[in-house]
């Protein structure tokens, strides 16, 4: 099962929808480990440093500072960009078909938009 990161602003309502169904699984957030206000590129060294995936809105900042590191050839654990306008529901069911469907190692150094 894949680890996540859920970025800060990223959608409450969709982590806890993951967690109603599905109890298991491994998920914290950015506030939960004292990453709350940091930089990206620090959350960046923490997901990667812990093998987390991050899960994000972000398409401003966060896929530029991902790819930073790439050209840098320092590793990316994964970032899933979802749109935060997308539904709560839709999102829900996108992120559980990767979480269930796909292992951690193939997520590793890319920077994925969702849905697919």
């Amino acid at each position: 099962m894949l680890r996540l990161l859920a970025d800060e602003n990223f959608n409450g309502d969709v982590v806890r929808a993951l967690l109603l169904r599905q109890p298991d699984l491994d998920i914290v957030r950015v506030q939960d480990v004292g990453l709350a206000g940091i930089a990206d590129p620090d959350i960046l060294a923490w997901a990667a440093a812990n093998d987390r995936i991050i899960l994000t809105h972000d398409r401003a900042t966060l896929p530029d500072y991902a790819f930073e590191r790439l050209g840098a050839s320092e590793s990316v654990a994964g970032v899933f960009i979802l749109n935060d306008r997308f539904p709560v529901g839709h999102a829900t069911d996108e992120l559980l078909l990767i979480i269930t469907s796909s292992e951690q190692a193939e997520w590793r150094d890319r920077v994925v938009h969702l849905p697919l």
